[in-house]
C-alpha cells in the first residue's frame, strides 16, 4: 500500500505539469485561432474596399465617355437644326424659303424619326447618379473596413491577447485616413 502512495505521489508533480501544459496549450491555439479568424475578416473587407475602387476605375471613365457620345451626338443635331434655322435671315426669295423649309423639315424628321427622345440630360443625370451610388459604396467599404480594423486592433492590445499577440507575431492594422486634399471634391471634366 505504501508502495502505491509513493508511485501516486510521483505522478500527481508530473499530471499536474502535463494538465498545464495542455490547459496553455489550449489556450494558446484558442488565441492564435481567433485572432486568425480576426485578422481575415479585416482582409476581406479590405478586399471590398479594393473591390469598390476598382469597380469605380472600371466604371466610370465609360460612363464619362457615353454621356460624351450622346451630347456631341445631341449638340451636333441642334447646330444643324440651328443652321438652317438661321439661313431664314439670308434667304431673299419664296424659293430660297420653300429650300430651307424642305431641308429643315428633314432634318427635323431625321431627328425625330431616328431619335425621338433626346437623351443628354438623362445621361447626365445618370452619371451623376451613378458617381454617387459609386462614392457611396466606397464609403461604405472604407467604414466596415475601419470597424474590423478596429476590433482586430482591440483584439490584439487587450490583455492577455496582447501577450499572444505579440508572441505570434501579430501586428495592429492601420484604419483607413483620407488623404491631403480629400476635403475637396474630385472633378468631372467633360473636355471637348
Amino acid at each position: 500500500m505504501e508502495e502505491k502512495r509513493q508511485r501516486r505521489g510521483r505522478f500527481s508533480p508530473l499530471l499536474i505539469i502535463l494538465v498545464i501544459v495542455i490547459a496553455l496549450g489550449a489556450l494558446v491555439a484558442s488565441k492564435y485561432n481567433g485572432l486568425v479568424n480576426r485578422q481575415e475578416n479585416v482582409n476581406k473587407t479590405w478586399a471590398e474596399v479594393q473591390t469598390q475602387y476598382q469597380r469605380r476605375a472600371d466604371l466610370i471613365p465609360n460612363l464619362v465617355e457615353t454621356v460624351k457620345g450622346y451630347a456631341k451626338h445631341e449638340e451636333e443635331t441642334l447646330e444643324n437644326i440651328a443652321k438652317l434655322r438661321s439661313g431664314y435671315t439670308e434667304a431673299k426669295t419664296p424659293e430660297d424659303y420653300e429650300e430651307l423649309d424642305t431641308e429643315l423639315a428633314k432634318n427635323i424628321n431625321i431627328v425625330v424619326e431616328n431619335y425621338p427622345d433626346l437623351k443628354a440630360n438623362e445621361n447626365f443625370l445618370s452619371l451623376q447618379d451613378e458617381l454617387a451610388g459609386t462614392e457611396n459604396r466606397i464609403a461604405v467599404a472604407r467604414r466596415d473596413f475601419n470597424n474590423e480594423a478596429t476590433e482586430f486592433n482591440k483584439s490584439v492590445r487587450t490583455f492577455p491577447n496582447n501577450i499572444f499577440a505579440s508572441m505570434l507575431g501579430f501586428d495592429k492594422f492601420e484604419t483607413f485616413k483620407a488623404q491631403a486634399g480629400a476635403e475637396n471634391a474630385p472633378s468631372v471634366d467633360f473636355g471637348k
